[in-house]
């Protein structure tokens, strides 16, 4: 089993590559605005299963947002803030996926989800060690 610090360490890493596929996504092609949104909702899932990790608290592997943010906040209350936006993010995670019901991604809509994954990211950072933090670079311009 590897140490706490090295899972967080790579469920971050994890959730910062979805989180430039996604950037670059939206800023080369409208016609791939769903995986977009899919790799929106995964940054939100795994920056809040590092903070799990982090806080010691078990969870389910699942791609419900909503669970893992009412998990987040039994540690720390502040995360009722980003209810809004784990609640607008959910739906990403298999929906828009696979073909019949998808869900079609707007342009505006996909800029959304972009700027709620980094709401996601930025909270759940500022209670994570810095040493912990992604070494992959962000784009400053979300």
């Amino acid at each position: 089993m590897q140490p706490v610090s090295d899972e967080i360490k790579a469920w971050l890493d994890k959730a910062s590559s979805d989180f430039l596929a996604a950037q670059i996504l939206i800023e080369h092609s409208t016609l791939a605005l769903g995986p977009a949104a899919f790799h929106c909702q995964q940054t939100a899932e795994k920056v809040f299963k590092a903070f799990l990790v982090l806080k010691a608290v078990p969870f389910d592997r699942v791609h419900n947002l909503v669970y893992l943010l009412d998990l987040c906040e039994t540690a720390e209350p502040d995360f009722a803030a980003l209810r809004k936006a784990a609640e607008s993010l959910t739906p990403y995670a298999v929906e828009i996926r696979y073909p019949g019901d998808s869900l079609e991604i707007s342009s505006e809509e996909a800029q959304q989800a972009l700027a709620a994954a980094k709401a996601i990211w930025d909270k759940v950072l500022s209670f994570i060690p810095c040493e912990l933090h992604p070494s992959i670079p962000q784009d400053s311009s979300v």
